[in-house]
């Protein structure tokens, strides 16, 4: 049987289905146990000299508070063996810890909790095939939003279209390092942080087929999961005509938009989180990386528009990073709405605001707007750092979500599709016909 192809339920059935006597081939248990048991996977990183965000596993809740003091907050904390980031968070300080361990998880000796310092930068990803003697990596994924969502959620390009040749090389090694000194045999996933100093981490490394696998297949013309399943029957890469590690780049430019499914799964809230909520994804691709970024943002649902108005709901630690975006808007001709705190800040630098009250004082301005028809994007963030989360946005965003309304809680998003408004100098509805 093989495992390594039928995702993480797959995977947690390998060990099962060998004590029963079930030949597995292909990537095998001990790989498995090397690649997703905590201790295991730190020992493969020591001995191969490849650097991960510090972390521990802890038991019970006073160890956790410990942990996170050692570390360092803002921590990303999440239970073992999980699947899709469930229950994964990033806690800002002690209060936020202790009730996440208490209310969140179950936490014992047999479920741990891991704790691992949050490092903000670039997520990068790859699949790779190895056949116990030679790696292949088809292609680098570039996610468009920072840690912090999951990778599910993000927009994914290939090929990466702003980390250096130096950090392609850093990840490139690491990845034939790690299929090797893993044991894998057959597909591989694993996803890197690039901080703004250019050091490159592993997050993870999944010793399996990805859901990222039918998108690079697609973007690179390699049939992963067929040179894969050669490899598991005993068929090197270099007998199937591979040789190099990393193929050349494509010219074309192909992005991966996910699909969210907000009205039909009640009680789910729009916001990006470590925790996946994606239902799908759509992909997109040209000879231009931001006409390709349309393309997908097109195909999964999202409304584009470049009139109409904006509405603005910052956290006080986004607001010198989101001017920037909300000038842009304002200067292609947006109306820009925004709550008090918000727009007395925006009004500071010279952008002309509408105030709408807070929902939280007794005030249905902002719903109305969004109910009304003229809000085009709605730019809600809440802070990560501070641990307060407003029941506004809760209801600003599920109003969002009833009406139809693009919504955005990431400013990396914010900022592809300015991107894409701006350079993409024909008319949505001629991209259209």
């Amino acid at each position: 049987m093989i495992a390594s192809l039928g995702g993480q339920t797959a995977i947690n059935l390998a060990q099962p289905l060998m004590d029963r006597g079930v030949k597995i081939i292909g990537t095998d248990c001990a790989a498995i146990e090397r690649a997703e048991n905590r201790d295991s996977f730190e020992k493969v990183l020591l001995d191969l000299d490849i650097p991960q965000p510090k972390g521990r596993a802890v038991t019970d809740l006073e160890e956790g508070v410990r942990a996170a003091e050692e570390i360092g907050y803002p921590v990303l904390v999440r239970p073992s063996f999980v699947l899709g980031g469930r229950a994964m968070e990033i806690v800002a300080n002690e209060e936020m810890l202790r009730r996440y361990l208490k209310s969140a998880v179950e936490i014992d000796a047999d479920k741990p909790v891991l704790v691992d310092k949050y490092i903000q930068g670039k997520e990068v990803e790859v699949d790779a095939i190895c056949d116990g003697r030679d790696v292949f990596v088809p292609g680098i994924m570039e996610l468009v939003e920072r840690t912090g969502v999951h990778s599910g959620d993000s927009i994914s390009v290939y090929p990466p279209f702003s980390i250096s040749d130096r950090v392609k090389g850093i990840i490139l090694q690491y990845a034939k390092k790690l299929g090797l000194g893993i044991g894998i045999i057959g597909l591989f996933n694993i996803q890197f942080i690039v901080d703004r100093q250019d050091n490159v981490y592993i997050i993870e490394v999944n010793p399996r087929s990805s859901r990222t696998v039918p998108f690079l297949s697609k973007s690179t013309g390699y049939s992963l999961a067929d040179i894969a399943t050669e490899v598991i029957l005993g068929k090197s890469l270099k007998e199937q005509g591979i040789f190099d590690l990393y193929p050349e780049e494509k010219k074309r430019h192909y992005v991966k938009v996910p699909v969210f499914s907000w009205n039909k799964i009640k009680g789910l809230d729009a916001y990006l989180s470590p925790e996946m909520k994606s239902t799908g994804e759509a992909i997109g691709y040209d000879d231009k990386l931001h006409r390709a970024m349309f393309k997908a943002m097109q195909a999964s649902g999202m409304k584009l528009q470049n009139y109409g108005t904006v509405l603005v709901t910052l956290a006080d630690e986004d607001k010198e990073e989101a001017l920037p975006l909300i000038r842009r808007f304002y200067d292609m001709g947006f109306n820009i709405e925004a709550t008090a705190g918000t727009a007395a800040f925006l009004k500071s630098h010279g952008i002309r605001t509408r105030v709408r009250g807070k929902i939280s004082e007794g005030s249905e301005q902002i719903l109305d707007s969004i109910r009304s028809g003229y809000v085009s994007y709605i730019i809600n963030t809440r802070s990560i750092f501070s641990g307060v989360h407003l029941d506004d946005g809760v209801a600003i965003r599920r109003c969002a979500t009833e009406n139809n309304v693009t919504i955005f809680t990431n400013l990396d998003t914010v900022r592809v599709l300015l991107d894409v408004l701006e350079e993409t100098t024909i008319t949505v509805s001629t991209i259209d016909a």
